[in-house]
């Protein structure tokens, strides 16, 4: 019996609920930069409607537009009549990838490699990881550049090289303790902090940050050595019964009923790990857990601003005289329009002693990485990056901190490339507060 084509099986209200009255399409940069309307999120929307009613077929062309999109949802931010674009735009990819209709044997084997195999097992990942550290420590990237070796590979091949993250070890686990209480004092909260999968590989110092404000802050921390992927990369991607199955075991691995709140610091995934009670929401064994960890997820800025945070006071390390220090903020994608957190991750830096917050033009404007979409999408994702330095270069900023580790990687490859801002600092704002709260007179 063949499964249900999903674009069906939605509710319908959720197709309908679009007005098509084009408040969206200024804040589509892939409508921005076509100027054709089945590139609008309306557009995307009208096409999803015309499959879910018989009138078309999924096709390559379809499937093709859904790529094309960014998955921002800035759209979803300036719509006046709450459109869920993100739960239409993961259910048409999720039935391009059913259709088949984009399917080839290589790009079968990718997504095997990736989403079912490496992404849902963290201990080989992390293995993986230790592997690519090797590769990059010991020179052999270098050699292997050197020589040329890239070009004779297959040109998706020789991209996915070219862009290879430097991996920067030790990972979470080794770093971060299990059970971590704050220095003096009994503890507030109890809170989990999920390390992630990228987040952990590239940016486990970022996980320690948090940890650090965290227990400055005077929550006890919580960190599995051990965790899984949230499953944002396979939802997004169409692989929904992997996301399902992702969120399933991260929900058998918390103890949610005794914690105050569970911690995320990277804007793509809290989109996501919010959204548990929908994913689950026809799981009787999983559904009731679910909606209690939604009730629990908040992003680092947002939790620290709901519980009062505390100033960084006493520097016993001032900042050097004559070396002033500027902040531009670059919004995340799905922490501004998934989440809804803006003025959260401002209200933290202007904490930041001796530092200037500066304003960035189109800060709420797309950078491109987009999960994958670099590799989906390279062209257009290279105009968007490029639109993005040019104003981050007139901000005149030394210090650009954003929330998500794909703009995180996104931005600090690109920038270290540029010559106006290859000594600008690329950072995650609680990175800055944890350096103010370790130059405190202990």
């Amino acid at each position: 019996m063949p499964e249900p084509n999903l674009l069906k099986s939605l509710d319908y209200s959720v197709l309908q609920q679009c007005m098509h009255c084009g408040m969206c399409l200024p804040t589509c940069p892939t409508y921005d930069a076509t100027k054709f309307e089945r590139s609008s999120p309306r557009g995307r929307i009208r096409l999803m409607r015309e499959i879910a009613d018989d009138r078309l077929q999924v096709s390559p062309a379809f499937a093709e537009e859904m790529s094309y999109c960014l998955g921002c949802l800035a759209c979803q931010t300036a719509c006046p009549a709450g459109v869920d674009y993100a739960t239409l735009f993961e259910n048409a990819r999720a039935e391009v990838e059913r259709s088949g209709v984009a399917s080839t044997p290589p790009r079968r084997l990718i997504r095997w490699i990736t989403m079912s195999v490496l992404f849902r097992r963290p201990r080989l990942l992390r293995l993986f990881g230790r592997l690519l550290w090797l590769y990059q420590r010991l020179g052999v990237q270098r050699a292997v550049r050197t020589l040329g070796v890239p070009r004779l590979l297959p040109k998706r091949l020789e991209r996915l090289e070219s862009m290879a993250p430097t991996v920067r070890a030790p990972f979470s686990n080794q770093r971060i303790q299990p059970q971590e209480l704050p220095a003096g004092g009994e503890p507030r909260y109890k809170v989990a902090l999920l390390t992630g999968c990228v987040q952990d590989l590239l940016y486990a110092n970022i996980n320690r940050a948090t940890a650090d404000v965290l227990l400055a802050n005077g929550c006890q921390v919580f960190t599995p050595p051990v965790q899984y992927c949230c499953g944002s990369l396979h939802a997004h991607n169409g692989e929904l019964e992997l996301a399902r199955d992702l969120a399933r075991r991260n929900l058998d691995m918390f103890p949610v009923a005794e914690l105050d709140a569970i911690i995320t610091n990277a804007g793509g995934c809290g989109s996501h790990l919010k959204k548990f009670a929908h994913l689950l929401g026809d799981d009787p064994a999983y559904r009731e857990r679910a909606a209690r960890w939604d009730a629990k997820v908040f992003d680092i800025h947002e939790w620290l601003v709901r519980i009062g945070i505390r100033p960084p006071q006493n520097l016993v390390r001032p900042p050097a005289a004559g070396s002033p220090q500027t902040i531009a903020y670059d919004a995340s994608c799905h922490l501004l329009h998934g989440q809804r957190v803006a003025r959260q991750p401002l209200e933290v830096l202007r904490l930041i002693p001796s530092a200037t917050l500066v304003p960035l033009a189109e800060s709420d404007w797309c950078c491109g990485a987009a999960g994958v979409y670099t590799l989906t999408q390279p062209e257009q994702s290279a105009k968007l990056l490029a639109r993005k330095l040019d104003h981050i270069a007139a901000s005149g900023a030394t210090i650009l901190a954003t929330g998500n580790p794909g703009c995180l990687l996104q931005l600090e490859t690109a920038m270290r490339n540029d010559p106006r801002l290859a000594q600008v600092r690329v950072c995650h704002p609680v990175e800055l507060l944890a350096d103010a709260y370790a130059a405190e007179n202990p």
